[in-house]
């Protein structure tokens, strides 16, 4: 039955409507009624309201555009003490105390995962079978289970959804494991990373260089969001590149994101330690990200597969994307061809790559609107501070000259670590072990030089032996390096165990070290470097100018980078690829083996060229106008 109300003493059949507040119910002429009932508000109330109204109204406008001021100014000023490390009041959260509780067992841990692709390595002493014992490192295959199961979980998240990249097929292929029998290692050593803190009195937690404020690379960089893309995580040239330019970017105040195609290889925890975010996706949410970022760099051709698939998603793509380009052989060009008039900004490494590349366009008939730039690489704050060359680590208690006795002590540490006398040469060669790096042919070459004395009817090659007398007690030994790097090539290090068991003469003279990125106690060390690269030679050589950061003569192919690099006998000495290198790269053993003063004086003239051309300050002056260029506007 319907409800009535009485009116001026009437009963009328208009239906009353209950308040919404206390349900009782509402006389039709009163405020409430005609609030509910009137999309107007009566001329008398505004009159007695109006004006506190749009008082309370325009007050809160100011305040709300004080908050947004404070908290834009609150954002900024976290932001930059994060990009500088500054969390010892842990407003950040508690990343720094984990990794320093993964330090601990970090040496421990690399050297379980030394070996390639899931090995494990178990240590057992050989018996004496002459004057000195040696360590042999038997290979048992072990495949983890929880790698397995990672893997399952991922693809039950993902299921048929998401697009696999090319890339992902092409670099998680795996290879066949190393058998049990037949296969040393010999001596392997290393990694030395306690020694390197122990020696320097330098904890991980310090080494990261602080951004030259009032440098142009530092203020374009400034707030702006950068999105890295990375084709794999190994400690290799071209991953760890890509993590010193995220580094220095977030040291500079900007805001990076890093995406990584394959996560194979041991950067991660790096990457953690350094605060640098590294995304979960590779496809949709690298694309969303990279769509807002103000500049994506991709630091390898095989990245292609993900810009090409980033260039269809986004339409401003084209104009925010600098391709970093670090390869130079034939098989990466055929990669990345179709992509690569597509991009606005196209980086090489050296002039040499630079001019294969076109090239090979020219044959392809592909055509730049820009040309191609050229940005070498440079050394890190961390190699050049125990290199003893001024940096931005530098402070009162750790100047060059303290650095420089540090150095040395490292050295004496390490080499005694080693079972290394004085007199011993030590050559080292770190990189991924795979046929381009040319490792046979050095094995070949050590070989000649400690069995047999090269034998020369050449003029210059007697000329460079007069004078030097033999003397006993002076032995080559070689460090091969970066044993377990996912970029190692299993068969290829088959053929470099069975060619060092084929010639008992090596078993005492080649050692070998894990993957690491502590490499500054192993340049400490080192009396000699080699890069031995074939083919087109080395794309540019990170290596060779770390090592002649540290005074090291250079042994290299006279081709590609290298010889850009290295001036030969001034800074180094050059052979030619292949077997024809084989003979002089021996010779050039020998003969540094036998003259000390040599080494010094390549090594001294390496040094400076590198204080002259390579460091930090010189890479990123370049880079800036690359920067520069990409993201103006037109």
């Amino acid at each position: 039955m319907d409800e009535y109300s009485k009116t001026s003493g009437k009963q009328t059949s208009r239906p009353v409507l209950k308040s919404i507040l206390s349900g009782k119910s509402t006389p039709r002429g009163s405020p409430s009624f005609r609030r509910l009932n009137s999309s107007r508000t009566p001329r008398r109330d505004g009159r007695i309201t109006g004006f506190n109204t749009n008082c309370f109204r325009s007050n809160r406008i100011v305040l709300w555009l004080l908050l947004i001021t404070l908290w834009a100014y609150a954002g900024f000023y976290i932001q930059s003490r994060w990009a500088h490390g500054d969390n010892n009041e842990g407003i950040f959260g508690g990343i720094d105390d984990e990794v320093e509780k993964s330090d601990g067992g970090s040496e421990l841990s690399v050297s379980k995962d030394a070996l390639t692709d899931e090995v494990k390595i178990s240590v057992n002493q050989s018996e004496s079978n002459g004057s000195r014992g040696v360590l042999h490192r038997m290979l048992s295959v072990k495949k983890t289970s929880k790698r397995s199961k990672r893997r399952s979980s991922s693809r039950s998240r993902r299921g048929n959804k998401k697009k696999v990249l090319e890339s992902d097929k092409s670099n998680e292929v795996e290879e066949e494991d190393i058998p049990q029998t037949n296969s040393t290692y010999g001596m392997l050593v290393g990694p030395f990373g306690s020694v390197e803190d122990r020696v320097l009195e330098w904890s991980p937690a310090k080494r990261s260089g602080t951004c030259e404020r009032g440098s142009q690379f530092a203020k374009l960089v400034w707030s702006r969001k950068f999105v890295l893309i990375f084709h794999e995580l190994s400690m290799t040239g071209a991953p760890l590149s890509m993590m010193e330019l995220a580094s220095e970017l977030l040291s500079c105040g900007a805001t990076v994101s890093v995406v990584a195609l394959s996560r194979r290889g041991g950067l991660l925890n790096e990457l953690a330690r350094k605060k640098i975010k590294v995304l979960e996706d590779k496809d949709k949410l690298s694309f969303k990200a990279a769509s807002k970022a103000d500049l994506v760099i991709a630091g390898s051709a095989v990245c292609a597969s993900w810009i090409e698939q980033y260039l269809d998603h986004s339409m401003a793509g084209t104009r925010q994307l600098v391709w970093w380009i670090m390869e130079n052989r034939r098989e990466y060009f055929d990669r990345a061809k179709l992509v690569l008039n597509r991009v606005k900004t196209l980086a090489f490494l050296s002039e040499s790559q630079s001019k294969q590349w076109l090239d090979w366009c020219a044959e392809e008939n592909i055509k730049f609107k820009h040309a191609p730039s050229v940005v070498p690489l440079s050394v890190n704050d961390e190699l050049a501070f125990v290199a003893g060359i001024s940096c931005s680590l530098n402070t009162p208690a750790f100047s060059t000259e303290k650095m420089l006795e540090k150095r040395l002590l490292l050295r004496k540490s390490v080499r005694e670590e080693m079972g290394l006398k004085d007199s011993d040469m030590l050559v080292i060669a770190l990189s991924s072990i795979n046929p381009a790096k040319g490792h046979l042919l050095l094995l070949e070459s050590l070989d000649v030089a400690t069995n047999k004395m090269p034998v020369d009817d050449g003029k210059s090659f007697k000329k460079m032996l007069r004078g030097s007398k033999e003397k006993k007690g002076k032995d080559v030994k070689l460090l091969i390096g970066s044993v377990g790097s996912k970029s190692n090539k299993v068969i290829y290090v088959k053929s470099l165990l069975a060619f060092v068991s084929d010639h008992s003469s090596l078993n005492n003279s080649v050692m070998w070290t894990p993957a690491t990125t502590q490499v500054a106690s192993l340049y400490s060390a080192a009396d000699v470097y080699v890069i031995n690269s074939q083919g087109l030679g080395e794309t540019f050589g990170r290596v060779t100018i770390e090592a002649m950061a540290f005074g090291i003569p250079v042994l290299g192919t006279d081709a590609g980078g290298t010889k850009e690099i290295v001036e030969h006998n001034v800074s180094g000495l050059l052979h030619p690829i292949g077997h024809p290198g084989t003979t002089l790269l021996s010779k050039h053993l020998h003969y540094l083996l036998k003259n000390p003063s040599e080494r010094q004086r390549l090594g001294l003239a390496g040094r400076e060229k590198v204080k002259k051309m390579y460091l930090k300050k010189h890479m990123y002056k370049t880079f800036w106008q690359v920067l520069y260029n990409t993201m103006k506007v037109g």
